[in-house]
């Protein structure tokens, strides 16, 4: 990948990037791989050595790894850091780094340190959910001891203190705590397999210069296009509608004190966060529909 400076960052920043201490090790494929839709993840092998980014895109992952240097300066006598863990299943071999596994005679917490937005506590991301019970699995394959919990601990970079009381379910401190199902083990092995199954499919298209499966509206993180009534010159709408003649239906009901607004929709992640979108066909696609 191609590392830019367009807006002069300190070299910490930049050096910090260039030597990344991620590694997978031994293994064929991560836990955020197999989370990860298989076409984004064939695309960026393929085009890895055209791939952009710009050192200010990247600063939030740089806290992350901040933060690992904390739970490692912090950790307790029962406390497990960063340990990647490795097993296999259909032959395949996985591995995945958990952040904290803290041991008790009843079991182990593992817990997973997030650096990300306010929004993103409040609606809990249902990836965080497939991911923890991954790590679960790993743990209880490759060590044979019982997990009893699964926990975000996110770092809300974007928490403000006057919000507290302002919206509902808003984060009560800037570092939150959040509990996530422990699903029993034979779904979690299960899940891995269809996350295999599925990663099975785009080897087999990259290695056979076949289309690859196409992402999910799901994994696109698609908001599909609704229809707003809403008083003229108001900003909040009164209804929203997915569907255009109903709205409109009912626009002819309400009087002509109010108006519909077309809310086009959006494949967020293809948009915003995809590295790989001006490689994918079916992005290309999409945006020539549009």
């Amino acid at each position: 990948m191609k590392l830019t400076n367009k807006f002069n960052l300190p070299e910490t920043f930049v050096n910090v990037i260039r030597r990344p201490q991620y590694t997978r090790g031994d293994s064929q494929i991560s836990v955020t791989e197999l989370l990860s839709p298989t076409q984004l993840v064939q695309l960026r092998t393929k085009y890895r050595d055209s791939l952009e980014s710009d050192v200010s895109e990247m600063v939030w992952s740089i806290f992350g790894t901040a933060v690992h240097n904390i739970l490692e300066h912090g950790k307790g006598d029962n406390h497990v850091v960063e340990e990647r863990l490795h097993t296999e299943l259909n032959d395949w071999k996985i591995s995945g780094a958990i952040d904290l596994q803290e041991v008790e005679e009843d079991g182990i917490t593992v817990s997973d340190y997030k650096v990300t937005g306010v929004w993103s506590v409040m609606a809990e991301k249902e990836e965080w959910v497939s991911q923890l019970n991954m790590y679960a699995w790993l743990v209880e394959r490759c060590k044979g001891l019982p997990v009893k919990k699964i926990q975000i601990v996110a770092i809300v970079r974007d928490w403000q203190a006057r919000e507290v009381d302002r919206k509902e379910g808003y984060p009560q401190s800037p570092v939150v705590t959040i509990d996530i199902e422990l699903w029993p083990f034979e779904k979690r092995e299960q899940y891995v397999r269809d996350r295999l199954e599925h990663h099975n499919e785009g080897f087999f298209a990259a290695g056979t210069s076949t289309e690859y499966p196409e992402c999910t509206p799901a994994e696109m993180w698609e908001k599909p296009t609704v229809y707003a009534i809403k008083k003229k010159g108001a900003v909040r709408a009164k209804n929203l509608y997915a569907d255009r003649n109903e709205a409109y239906a009912v626009l002819e009901e309400v009087g002509d004190a109010f108006e519909v607004e077309v809310r086009e929709g959006e494949r967020t992640r293809c948009e915003k966060y995809c590295e790989v979108s001006q490689y994918c066909d079916q992005y290309k696609k999409y945006k020539e529909s549009k």
